[in-house]
């Protein structure tokens, strides 16, 4: 069994190789600009606050395409939407270098968040598929898949700090040879995945009330913050999210082949999963915003200083991921998203010991603890719903958990932001930690509860 699972392991890795170029380069536009505005809004106008939209068109369109871009990658082939993807992406970051004002990067970088919403559901149905049935050589994949994303999250700010010394436009180059060699990867190495069985088509009705529904959760909570809960925007997007929420459930009950089948969230184990995503989510998002917020606010830090302190809490992830894709492979989904909850939980909790006057000594620990649990939760929980759905239905699903993950990081941000607001990024921290550890428990509950134990044979 072991030479049958190495042999598997060695064809198979050119392909997680070029899976994980993709969410690398998402991973690591989701930070890597947030070091650069202050460049732009003197290069552009408009203001740094102004360009906050070139972070949030980015989120926002990531976030609400999700779901389709995985169904339509079941529908006609994941393979064929990663690739376009990747080649809308590299299209998207010309044009973001080459914008010559503020409207049309936010636009540029709108167009880039749906190019990151196609390649991620499907880089992961391209994995999948390549690992066949087999859960080990799966559990390893995805931890390093999920490995590369952590690290470019971690690396993403210090990246763009030293690329501004090229001028704010060479982080937008710099995804060009980053999705030219994944593309290469993917067309030399990756199998071509089935297209969706017949009996599924296009449900229109259901994509349009998904994409509503979404914009509307995601958008009010990227405007509560700066805008407050009581904003005629903020409430409308509120209304907007339930009113489409309400007609997808109902277009979806009745249509003969829906985008997503209700009867997933019958399923305990992938409910299950989701619910870990979401705490983890936004948990991890905001304490990371609001810890931003601290180091440059009590401890009055420059934002490269508080970049590098930060990075221990997205570089210890890589090496929590690939110890979870062992343990899956041994033991199952569910004791590393319970270990992973609990280390997590710790960690949070410790956060309410910092105050102004914390040595970075102090902290370390505290940004050791959080990634580590992180990094053994996350590939577990995402083997968790590759595993609970047919294999045709994996880019539903994986949308599902991703679209999930990503609303959730946006509330964290939200709630968390609020709670440091008006020079409160002590007392804010603190909060956030309690409430993130609370989440973690919660997680680590629902895993023990409803998650499979050990993994099914190799097929």
């Amino acid at each position: 069994m072991t030479s049958v699972v190495r042999s598997k392991s060695s064809g198979a890795g050119w392909t997680i190789a070029a899976a994980s170029f993709g969410f690398m380069v998402v991973q690591l536009d989701v930070t890597i600009v947030n070091v650069a505005l202050p460049a732009m809004a003197r290069d552009l106008g408009g203001g740094t606050a102004g360009l906050q939209w070139v972070v949030d068109a980015y989120t926002l369109s990531f976030a609400v395409l999700l779901l389709s871009a995985g169904v339509l990658g079941d529908l006609f082939g994941a393979r064929r939407l990663y690739l376009a993807g990747f080649g809308l992406f590299a299209a998207a970051s010309a044009g973001a270098a080459l914008a010559p004002s503020a409207g049309l990067l936010i636009a540029a970088r709108a167009v880039q968040g749906a190019a990151a919403a196609l390649m991620v559901p499907n880089s992961l149905v391209v994995l999948n598929f390549a690992t066949g049935h087999d859960d080990k050589l799966r559990a390893r994949a995805v931890g390093i898949w999920t490995a590369a994303s952590g690290m470019s999250i971690g690396v993403g700010p210090v990246v763009g700090g030293l690329l501004l010394s090229f001028g704010w436009r060479s982080i937008f180059w710099v995804n060009l040879p980053i999705c030219l060699v994944g593309a290469a990867l993917t067309l030399a190495f990756a199998p071509v995945t089935p297209l969706h069985p017949e009996d599924r088509r296009l449900d229109l009705p259901g994509q349009a009330l998904a994409i509503l529904a979404l914009t509307g959760l995601v958008g009010g909570v990227i405007e509560a913050r700066p805008l407050g809960l009581t904003h005629p925007l903020v409430i409308g997007a509120g209304l907007l999210f339930a009113a489409a929420a309400i007609g997808f459930v109902r277009v979806e009950r009745r249509t003969r082949a829906p985008m997503l089948p209700l009867h997933f969230f019958g399923n305990a184990g992938f409910d299950a999963a989701v619910g870990f995503g979401i705490a983890v989510n936004l948990s991890y998002y905001g304490v990371l915003f609001v810890l931003a917020l601290y180091l440059q606010g009590a401890h009055g830090w420059s934002p490269l200083q508080a970049g590098l302190a930060i990075l221990p809490l997205t570089l210890t992830f890589v090496v929590s991921n690939l110890v979870s894709g062992w343990l899956i492979g041994r033991f199952g989904s569910r004791l590393p998203m319970m270990i992973g909850g609990l280390i997590g939980a710790v960690g949070y909790g410790l956060l309410v010991t910092l105050d102004a006057r914390s040595a970075f000594a102090q902290m370390l620990p505290i940004f050791l603890l959080i990634p580590f649990g992180m990094g053994l939760g996350v590939p577990a929980m995402t083997t968790a719903i590759l595993a609970g759905v047919d294999h045709a239905w994996s880019g539903t699903a994986s949308a599902v958990l991703n679209a999930a993950r990503q609303a959730a990081g946006a509330m964290g941000v939200a709630i968390f932001g609020a709670l440091a607001a008006n020079g409160e990024a002590v007392r804010g921290l603190h909060a956030a930690g309690l409430i993130s550890a609370a989440l973690l428990l919660l997680g680590a509950a629902l895993a023990w509860r409803w998650i499979a134990g050990k993994p099914n044979p190799a097929g």
